[in-house]
């Protein structure tokens, strides 16, 4: 079953690639209970199918990019880029991207936490295996305020303009 507007984010485990070691966070590879990551927080989630596929790399991610700064002017703390690859793919994409900084490259390696949201998607037959469904979300205190879950193959609900424009 798919998550709703108004229900709270499940329990989760996301990871993250640390680019500079700080307190209680270590060079490389780091998993975030995702209750503790979105405590008091207002957060702009967005999923996709892949690190490095064509509609993620050239319009989902720079999208995001470039509406950062008005996400954060509609009092939105933190963008994450949540999707079904490893934490050294999505720190090397998020890098490539040039998102350090801008968005949280979260890699959600096993689709654990995508399969717990109900929006998972089965790409077998493009030899990827269980990936996200295309989405976006704004998550408030754990809280689910928005979601937007594209059909299969389209891209016209998840992006950042669509996000920005519900924000008021």
């Amino acid at each position: 079953m798919t998550i709703k507007i108004g229900e709270h984010l499940p329990e989760g485990k996301l990871a993250e690639f640390i680019e500079v070691e700080s307190a209680g966070c270590t060079l490389g590879p780091n998993t975030f209970a995702v209750a503790d990551l979105t405590k008091g927080k207002k957060i702009a989630v967005f999923g996709l199918p892949g690190a490095y596929t064509p509609t993620c790399s050239a319009q989902h991610v720079p999208g995001y990019l470039k509406h950062a700064a008005d996400l954060k002017a509609k009092g939105v703390d933190e963008i994450w880029c949540v999707s079904v690859n490893d934490a050294f793919v999505m720190g090397a994409w998020g890098r490539e991207q040039k998102a350090t900084g801008v968005i949280r490259m979260l890699a959600d390696g096993n689709a654990d936490f995508c399969k717990s949201l109900g929006l998972d998607a089965d790409f077998s037959k493009f030899g990827m295996g269980t990936r996200s469904q295309r989405y976006s979300m704004l998550i408030d205190d754990g809280v689910v305020k928005q979601l937007n879950v594209e059909q299969a193959g389209k891209f016209e609900v998840s992006n950042a303009e669509t996000l920005v424009g519900q924000l008021g």
